[in-house]
């Protein structure tokens, strides 16, 4: 008999959210990822939960409200990581006409009839607080609402939720070898020791890698895809207003700006094919200069390459034919031969879909409990979208330290289960040695003992973004903290914080 029903290789976005979909579903499971969670191209998505209004304009209709439908099950299961937004296209001269963005949203708005969110809108910027940011030819924009997540936080949450339901998550471990017979035996590295798994079926979920694993590791002929890569920037904070906006570019490319940690912008995306190893993209200065012109065709503060505190890119696979925006799913179940699933690619939005399909695929083979995941909250999501801030002001009654900025993120990173890491703590000293003026002992704690944190990088870049601000100081601090595990006592002095900076430093993926 078969150690787990399924293993699954790769923990992005696409392989944590199989792995939390099978096990409530009954399926022992067991994931492995060579690095940490969301390590890849999952942290490196627009971060956008929404109908993609250039699918809209290609006539993929069915698609958009496939999108549109998943965008609400989003907003019902994880309320505290998606959060609804006013997006505004403001009317460009140059580019698509008034009529054909009014008539366009007035359809995106009829896809999403089921909706809470407020319809689409003209405006009128010169006497809005939208035109504030925006060069002076802008009269119109254009408003309709969608949502914005929190991309490598979403892959966490849903790691945590397929452990919690019986998965075994092991981050830092790389499948080296599989075999394929009745049942499939895996050899993995797990964090420095050999181990030898056997399942029933097996998920290729490996992303940028899904090539190279088929070929090198399962031994297996592949399919014929191409590489991409998307890329971003991030930059100080070029607005007020807590609006996205969404730009046509001179190339018929929509690029959005969005509000990113309080007191940034976050700008992309550009994508184009990649070739070379995944574990080392980069963002070329060429593609820089693309996003900081695309920004400044309209907004009035310029924005230089010099300006970029931040670049995150990352490549993914899609097939040479055929588009496969919405990513590809192939079963592979022959006779006398344990099933493989191979799914890479796709968007944020339609995650949870596309994982539903595939686990469904498996339902010939044994038996299992029906889907679920259409109705079931993420880790800490158990409370209306409209109460976000609701939520937000009961954390502040119940921990009186807590400034509202501070409650805010908190709420946005845990929801409901903040009592988790925080606790009881009457002060700020309750919860141990200060990393900056945001990070805390407690919080550490939490991170390493329940959402699978081991390094700085794991909290400062994934399961936050606090290394935009964390200086080079509580860094180290932090470093030294995390090594010593995550029952270590507190040290003497550690409370200290260091100044808040922003390091343009290398690329971080």
């Amino acid at each position: 008999m078969a150690d787990y029903d399924l293993a699954v290789i790769g923990g992005g976005l696409n392989g944590v959210s199989v792995a939390r979909d099978a096990a409530g579903r009954g399926l022992r499971v067991i994931l492995l990822e060579q690095g940490d969670l969301a390590c890849a191209a999952s942290q490196a998505t627009p971060r956008l939960i929404h109908g993609d209004l250039a699918v809209l304009e290609r006539r993929a209709f069915l698609r958009v409200r496939a999108q549109l439908a998943e965008r609400e099950i989003w907003l019902r299961c994880a309320p505290h990581l998606v959060r609804p937004m006013r997006f505004a296209i403001p009317s460009h001269a140059d580019e698509r006409p008034p009529w054909l963005l009014r008539a366009g949203l007035w359809l995106y708005d009829r896809l999403g009839s089921r909706s809470r969110l407020p319809v689409s809108a003209t405006v009128d910027v010169t006497h809005h607080p939208l035109g504030n940011a925006l060069k002076r030819p802008f009269g119109t924009a254009f408003e309709y609402s969608d949502c914005v997540v929190d991309d490598s936080r979403l892959v966490v949450l849903c790691a945590v939720d397929a452990a919690e339901r019986g998965a075994e998550i092991r981050t830092w471990a790389r499948c080296v070898r599989a075999d394929r017979d009745r049942i499939w035996r895996l050899a993995a590295i797990d964090r420095g020791r050999r181990r030898v798994i056997t399942a029933r079926a097996l998920a290729n979920t490996t992303g940028a890698w899904t090539t190279m694993v088929a070929e090198t590791v399962l031994r297996l002929p592949s399919p014929k895809l191409a590489a991409l890569q998307m890329s971003q920037i991030v930059v100080r904070r070029l607005f007020e207003t807590d609006n996205v906006y969404v730009f046509q570019n001179s190339d018929q490319r929509l690029i959005f700006a969005s509000p990113y940690e309080r007191d940034f912008t976050l700008i992309g995306t550009v994508t184009h094919a990649f070739k070379g190893d995944p574990a080392a993209v980069a963002m070329s200065a060429g593609d820089v200069a693309y996003l900081c012109d695309a920004a400044n065709r309209y907004f009035r503060e310029p924005v230089e390459p010099v300006d970029v505190v931040r670049t995150i890119t990352g490549a993914n696979l899609a097939p040479l034919r055929g588009g496969g925006r919405d990513g590809l799913m192939m079963f592979d179940d022959r006779r006398r031969r344990a099933p493989l699933i191979t799914m890479f690619g796709g968007d944020l939005t339609t995650a949870r879909l596309r994982a539903e399909r595939a686990v469904s695929r498996l339902t010939p083979h044994y038996p299992m409990s029906p889907r679920w995941t259409a109705t079931a909250p993420l880790p800490g999501g158990d409370f209306a979208w409209e109460q976000f801030e609701a939520e937000v002001e009961a954390a502040r009654q119940r921990w009186r330290f807590l400034a509202e900025a501070e409650a805010q993120r908190l709420v946005g990173a845990y929801g409901s289960r903040l009592a988790d890491v925080l606790g009881e703590a009457k002060s700020r000293a309750d919860l141990g040695p200060a990393f900056g003026a945001c990070l805390t002992g407690a919080e550490v704690r939490y991170l390493m003992t329940k959402e699978l944190a081991r390094f700085p990088d794991d909290i400062l870049w994934r399961r936050s973004k606090l290394g935009l601000t964390l200086a080079p100081a509580d860094r180290d601090a932090l470093a030294a903290f995390m090594a010593g595990g995550p029952d270590a006592p507190p040290t003497k002095g550690s409370g200290e914080t260091g100044t808040a900076t922003v390091e343009p430093g290398p690329i971080r993926r």
